[in-house]
């Protein structure tokens, strides 16, 4: 049975379209936020989603953007109030299949999800095609001159024509990601899909019943077999980043796998195999959470079989140069600002700043800066103010303490927010975070009015 979601915070409406969706024979869910939302959508996996353009923590047309990120084939159909056809037009630029007019379109809601079904169809026997090589996560094409990331450069070309599992360690923004997509992309399983999970951005129950899947019936609102990431990626590979967030229960089910190649759903008896490369990565000391008794030692001894570590940029000061120059020309040419020159100050200040969020931060000051400067050189008036003054990096002054992070992380937060106007789906992208971990983030650090 095809499956429709339904966000929209109107109980009365919300219950409406349920009816009629309903009496066509389809499975439907409800959820009235966008936070509700994303969980409905990790926990039952529909294939078509009605969205409000206004809900009570976040707008629909931002919505959209990350529910295409997170599940890239299914179609979404906005809501908008009687007269609002430029939030339609917006929400088909961010990916929307169509939209509908509230109260006027009642005889079109079946037809267009009907076609918006069909292009789900059309869009999934595709996606069984083998995946194309893809150049763009080749070694090649990862920056840097210095020892530490050709070393590691070095490392990943040796594991990946391997299958063994591979634990990438380094702080938040130092291209861990970047590193499992060429691992897998130079492997044999290279035209087999890979899949990433963001293990810190699901609750212990979603983070289980998305990795693994569930049977009908295991759980209230488990109304259908649901089929599991590790599913999904049979005979590719799967990237589970930020591992050291699995909740300690779950981490014995991924252990069968790296052991037996096999796991077992929620409500199920019987074991499923799978054939699946492991690629983890944390910014966490795990053999500090064993001692914890957070992380399970066997667990570890299986995931580091073959351990490469990514330095942070603050320990390779000589390829900041090399990614600055590197990001204006990408974000030069896509606003069209091409020609830009970067002032001998402007990148002195780079050089000389702690950049805790590594290689994403620095991205993201490149980018925020091409923004707001003007036409021919990049020069220090246009980086943010704490990159104006000296900062010593965190080495130099015996590291941050938990407290100053939290700090830095919820400043960060503030700053991005106020730059995009409290646009949060701008703001995930600027930070290279999920819509969910944001969230998560904003509520942790009380910037819910931002």
């Amino acid at each position: 049975m095809n499956k429709v979601l339904i966000i929209d915070d109107e109980d009365q409406l919300r219950g409406l379209l349920s009816r009629i969706i309903g009496l066509e024979g389809y499975e439907v869910f409800q959820a009235d936020s966008c936070k509700n939302g994303l969980k409905q959508l990790a926990l039952h996996d529909p294939d078509v989603v009605l969205c409000d353009v206004r809900l009570p923590d976040g707008n629909g047309v931002e919505l959209i953007a990350e529910i295409k990120r997170v599940k890239p084939l299914v179609e979404v159909i906005m809501l908008t109030a009687h007269g609002n056809i430029p939030d339609g037009v917006q929400a088909i630029k961010n990916g929307a299949f169509d939209y509908l007019t509230k109260g006027d379109d009642n005889n079109r809601i079946i037809p267009l999800i009907s076609r918006a079904m069909d292009q789900v169809a059309k869009a999934k026997q595709e996606s069984q095609a083998e995946i194309p090589v893809d150049r763009e996560y080749s070694f090649d094409t990862i920056l840097g001159s210095s020892m530490a990331i050709r070393e590691a450069i070095a490392l990943a070309k040796k594991v990946s024509v391997t299958d063994v599992p591979v634990l990438l360690t380094g702080e938040t923004g130092t291209g861990k990601e970047v590193f499992a997509q060429a691992i897998h992309r130079n492997s044999e399983r290279a035209k087999k899909s890979f899949v990433a999970v963001n293990c810190a951005a699901f609750s212990k129950e979603l983070l289980e019943s998305e990795m693994f899947g569930h049977k009908a019936g295991s759980f209230t609102g488990a109304l259908k077999d649901k089929k599991g990431l590790f599913e999904e990626a049979n005979h590719g590979t799967i990237f589970l980043d930020e591992i050291g967030e699995m909740a300690f229960d779950l981490q014995a089910k991924l252990l069968r796998i790296l052991e037996a190649g096999e796991f077992i759903k929620i409500g199920d008896t019987k074991p499923t195999k799978v054939d699946v490369r492991v690629i983890a990565a944390t910014n966490r000391d795990l053999t500090k959470e064993i001692g914890n008794g957070h992380f399970r030692e066997d667990l570890y001894y299986r995931l580091s079989v073959f351990c490469i570590p990514l330095p942070p940029l603050r320990e390779r000061v000589e390829d900041i140069e090399v990614y600055a120059r590197a990001f204006v020309q990408y974000f030069g040419a896509k606003m069209k600002k091409k020609g830009l020159e970067i002032h001998p100050d402007y990148m002195e200040c780079l050089k000389r700043y702690g950049w805790h969020g590594n290689v994403r931060e620095l991205r993201n000051v490149v980018e925020r800066s091409i923004v707001i400067a003007g036409e021919g050189q990049l020069t220090e008036d246009d980086l943010p103010l704490e990159l104006r003054r000296p900062v010593p990096a965190a080495g130099e002054t015996g590291g941050f303490s938990d407290f100053d992070m939290a700090n830095i992380e919820k400043n960060h937060i503030r700053r991005v927010l106020q730059h995009t106007g409290g646009n949060k789906t701008e703001a995930a992208r600027l930070m290279r975070i999920g819509l969910t971990t944001l969230y998560r983030k904003i509520e942790e650090y009380g910037l819910g009015d931002k």
